[in-house]
Parts: structure tokens; C-alpha cells; sequence
């Protein structure tokens, strides 16, 4: 049996949409979003994506894990990019230094120096809020998107049976993976089986992940058996398939298509014209020395 993420019908903005007009403003919103690189521009796309979250009606304790391993990896990517300047030398060819810190210790005759420079300073904000945007709209799928619907949606939105059922297929079984490897750790653990204290090499350790790799593994296979004969059973794909849902555009999703369009074309033109390219305060620039 497929299992689902953790959705439920809310009173929320997302809902209100048909979920194909969601998902196409979504692609349009993460296409504007990696237009820009300038603070400003991301600022307003920012306020866009924290709209979106606050009206979504999820609330914290449902999906706080996720915001926590999304948080974790942003925080880190910004601070990794910050120390190193990695990736902003295709933007900047100067920089304008404003501290250079030093360690007080010396590993094996090298001082550990970091250079904080305004270029640096303001690629590491603009891609903390950059990925903040990427991350937050993408995180809301699973809990908005009714898993009934995913078929459907992506039949609606001009993709083969085949390729739409697999898709939804493949939504489906992200989750359910998860909960037979739950089960799985569960069972093991009720007979003895300690994960925790799994020592030695890369091998060894690999070889002793056994009582949980291979049982999960071999239930995956068996269900996408189970799942294809009851698919052939139903002579799936010898005719263009039928949905038991039903989904109709209102005006409210032409308007959100529409307004995802223009946002898209304005940026892609401003973009053109020479604007959200890499912004440098002049206030930092001032500071530097």
C-alpha cells in the first residue's frame, strides 16, 4: 500500500488554487528567482515566498523537521560560500576588503586568515535569501498538493498518461520507502539490532546496514511488482486513460498564471536591459580599505 505525505485539507491561499495553475506559477516564481542575483530584487521575491508560507496553513509542528533540515543546509551553504568565496568570482572581479581575521594559533606554521570583503559579504546574503526562496516554495508541495490530485495534475498540464502516473507513482513512494524503513529499524531494533553502535571502515560498516538495506529493499521490489500487475491487470496504457478527478480552472487561476507571467517577463526584460545583476551597497564599499 502507497502511503502519502503528511497533507490535509486546509483553508489556505494554496488550496484555493487548482493545483496545475499552482505548479505552473511555481515554475515561473523559481525561473524569476534565479534571474536575479542582485539583494534588492531578491528582497522583493522574499516577501513574495513569505506570503505564500504564512497563508499555507501549515503550521510549525507539522512540518518543523523539514524547516529544520532545510534551515540547517541554508545556513550552512550561506556561511560556506561566506568563509570561501566560492561561486561569486563569476559575478565580481574586485573586491573591497573591510577586516582581515586572523587566529591566534598557527597549524603546523599556518595562520588560519579569514578575508571579509563587501563583495563576499553581500554574495553570501544574496544567496541566503536566493535559496531561501528556492527552498521554502518547494517545500510547500508535499503538504499543499493533494496526493490524489497528482496524476491528474500533471496529466492536465500536458504530460502523457504514462509519464503523469509515474510521476505520481514516484511521489508516492518517496513516503512509503520511508515508512517501511521505519517499520524495518523498528523490527530490528525489537530483535537486538543496535544501529547506534555500528563501528569499523566504510566497508565493514556498509556490510553490518544489511538487516535494515535488504529487507527494505526487497519489500520495494516486491510492491512495484504488486503495483505493476494490478496496473497490467487493468490494461493500463492500451487506451488513453480516464481520471476519477476531475479539476477546473476558475479566474483566480488564469489571474495567478497570469501574474506569475508578468513577474517572469518583467524580470527576464529588466534582466536583459542590464539590472539584477550583483549589487554592492555603497555603504560597504565605503567602509572598505
Amino acid at each position: 500500500m502507497l502511503v502519502t505525505w503528511r497533507y490535509r485539507q486546509r483553508n489556505s491561499l494554496i488550496q484555493s488554487f487548482d493545483p496545475r495553475a499552482w505548479l505552473i506559477f511555481f515554475a515561473l516564481f523559481i525561473s524569476t528567482t534565479l534571474i536575479f542575483w542582485d539583494f534588492r530584487y531578491l528582497c522583493g521575491l522574499l516577501v513574495i515566498a513569505l506570503l505564500v508560507i504564512f497563508t499555507s496553513g501549515i503550521h510549525w509542528s507539522e512540518m518543523y523537521r523539514a524547516w529544520l533540515f532545510i534551515g540547517g543546509f541554508i545556513i550552512f551553504f550561506s556561511l560556506l560560500t561566506f568563509l570561501t568565496g566560492r561561486g561569486g568570482m563569476e559575478l565580481y572581479a574586485k573586491e573591497h576588503m573591510l577586516a582581515v581575521l586572523k587566529a591566534p594559533f598557527n597549524i603546523l606554521g599556518w595562520t588560519p586568515t579569514l578575508a571579509v570583503s563587501a563583495e563576499k559579504t553581500m554574495f553570501a546574503a544574496s544567496m541566503l535569501v536566493r535559496v531561501f526562496c528556492l527552498a521554502s516554495m518547494t517545500i510547500l508541495i508535499p503538504y499543499s498538493l493533494n496526493p490524489a490530485h497528482y496524476g491528474v495534475t500533471f496529466r492536465g498540464l500536458g504530460v502523457p498518461d504514462k509519464i503523469a502516473y509515474g510521476m505520481d507513482l514516484t511521489m508516492r513512494f518517496i513516503p512509503t520507502f520511508g515508512r517501511d524503513f521505519t517499520l524495518t529499524m523498528d523490527a530490528q531494533r525489537a530483535r537486538g539490532y543496535e544501529i547506534e553502535k555500528i563501528s569499523g571502515g566504510l566497508i565493514s560498516q556498509v556490510r553490518k546496514l544489511a538487516p535494515l538495506v535488504v529487507p527494505v529493499t526487497i519489500h520495494a521490489i516486491a510492491g512495484s511488482e504488486d503495483i505493476i500487475d494490478a496496473m497490467d491487470l487493468r490494461a493500463f496504457g492500451v487506451g488513453p486513460r480516464t481520471w476519477l478527478v476531475k479539476l477546473i480552472a476558475r479566474r483566480r487561476d488564469y489571474a495567478l498564471v497570469i501574474f506569475g507571467l508578468i513577474l517572469f517577463i518583467i524580470s527576464l526584460t529588466i534582466s536583459l536591459f542590464g539590472y539584477g545583476k550583483f549589487w554592492v551597497p555603497e555603504f560597504l564599499l565605503a567602509l572598505a580599505h
